[in-house]
């Protein structure tokens, strides 16, 4: 594993380490990794996101469309 070394105000250290304490972080270098996960996780999303709204739709999202998620949503939920 790699090092990084960063500079942070002293208002964003106390932060940091308070999430750490707070949140059962053992160090703050496992704060900053996770923070780093769900950047990475939510670029993924977004391009996602994006990549569906360029794409031309596949079916009319309309009230009969709406109750037939309705419908399937209910007989999963029934089978759990």
């Amino acid at each position: 594993m790699s090092t990084m070394n960063i500079s942070l105000p002293e208002n964003l250290k106390a932060f940091v380490d308070d999430q750490v304490s707070q949140r059962g972080y053992g160090t703050s270098s496992e704060y900053v990794r996770e923070l780093i996960r769900k950047d990475q996780e939510r670029q993924q999303l977004r391009a996602l996101l994006l990549a569906g709204a360029a794409s031309a739709p596949v079916a009319v999202a309309d009230a009969a469309y709406f109750e037939g998620l309705r419908q399937r949503v209910g007989k999963a939920g029934a089978k759990a």
